[in-house]
């Protein structure tokens, strides 16, 4: 073969292998059923683009399921030997981790090591790239100190209006979201950001927060929500969150878009629902909620979850406590019923705190077999389901 016919020859086996290589290999990213989305950041990481894929296929399966502080604490213990123990209220009962693992990051802004149920920032940096390294889904929500008073979440002093605009406190409030990109910015694996579902300012149209109706009104909520995006996408460039906003169960006088920051500043919508010890009036909230977000969803191209949901009672002095004797079969008669086509993405049970808040079932609780079937069902999404479902897209 002469020297020009090889060169030739290898020039078309290499063009043909190129065209191969790209037919076996390259599958399109976005298709007729899974549309590109318009995600609040433009330059957005490839895992958050990943993972928004991933969660609108696991909505059409089922729901991923989710526990706050699930590898932090449980009943009975506390993480101490990382990584040497991982353990999960949810794993010993059911043998396999939630799908969604719920972080929180207050006091990261007032610079404490720890947050505020006590829970080591570095120990938590290292349980979130633990669970995401296995799969998981990260979701941080951010109960913030007062900036006015320095006191908690709880605190209703009326802040917001100090914050935005030439108020008194704008500088010490970008001070603390500086904080929070640093601690966002740590959090890697194999050296890229992990995608973070961005949860913050929750719970709006309850009078609980200092964030919340009527400490703020709904152009200052607005206004906080929007500056938030702009220091952490585009002063300190943060491109792993996905912006999630998740008022409270909605009241007769309540409308879901009342604090809506704008389809420009959200990506997913939930809402947080708990059932107060009245089953009857707990399912007709989650019905009648969810089918409102769903319509509002749908409308707007975006995904939705249930953000915070479990069995309760409420302490007339303090906060929600768990119920000492809930009903049984809860989770596989009462709630799986309500959500089983609701079409949410993921829901997330609140932490096991102690034995007086505990939103799981864990080993030997009476609700431990209701637990097992309610994880048997169909559409009941845990860690080694979601694996598998990601493994065919």
């Amino acid at each position: 073969m002469s020297k020009k016919n090889k060169i030739f020859y290898l020039y078309k086996s290499f063009a043909i292998g190129l065209v191969v290589l790209f037919f076996s290999s390259c599958k399109p990213f976005y298709n007729t059923v899974y549309k590109k989305p318009t995600l609040v950041d433009t330059k957005t990481s490839k895992r958050v683009k990943k993972l928004h894929k991933e969660l609108f296929y696991l909505s059409k399966e089922g729901f991923a399921i989710g526990h706050q502080d699930d590898t932090s604490y449980g009943i009975g213990w506390k993480q101490a030997d990382f990584p040497n123990m991982i353990k999960s209220d949810v794993n010993d009962v059911v043998g396999d981790f939630p799908a969604v693992y719920g972080f929180d990051i207050s006091g990261i802004e007032t610079g404490n090591e720890n947050n505020l149920d006590d829970v080591p920032f570095n120990t938590m940096r290292q349980l979130i790239i633990d669970a995401f390294s296995k799969g998981g889904i990260i979701t941080i929500s951010w109960h913030a100190d007062n900036p006015v008073t320095n006191g908690d979440s709880w605190d209703k002093t009326p802040a917001v209006e100090k914050i935005i605009g030439n108020g008194i406190y704008v500088d010490k409030y970008e001070e603390w979201i500086n904080k929070v990109a640093t601690f966002l910015k740590s959090l890697k694996f194999k050296g890229k950001d992990i995608p973070i579902i961005f949860r913050p300012f929750h719970e709006m149209n309850g009078g609980w927060f200092w964030w919340g109706n009527p400490n703020c009104n709904s152009i200052e909520y607005i206004q906080l929500w929007r500056n938030t995006v702009y220091l952490l996408r585009d002063t300190y460039h943060i491109h792993n969150l996905v912006y999630t906003y998740s008022p409270n169960r909605l009241g007769p006088n309540d409308a879901y878009m009342d604090y809506y920051p704008g389809d420009n500043f959200v990506d997913i919508l939930g809402i947080d629902i708990y059932d107060f010890q009245n089953s009857f009036e707990f399912v007709n909230s989650l019905e009648h909620d969810l089918k409102i977000i769903k319509n509002i969803a749908t409308e707007r191209s975006k995904l939705y979850a249930l953000t915070e949901t479990g069995v309760n009672k409420l302490d007339g002095n303090n906060w929600f406590i768990q119920d000492t004797s809930p009903d049984q079969n809860w989770f596989s008669k009462v709630l799986y019923p309500t959500i089983e086509n609701s079409g949410i993405a993921w829901i997330l049970f609140w932490r096991n705190g102690t034995k007086g808040e505990q939103y799981v079932s864990y080993k030997g609780h009476k609700s431990e077999a209701d637990f097992k079937a309610f994880a048997k069902q169909p559409k009941t999404l845990f860690l080694n389901d979601i694996n598998k479902l990601k493994s065919k897209l």
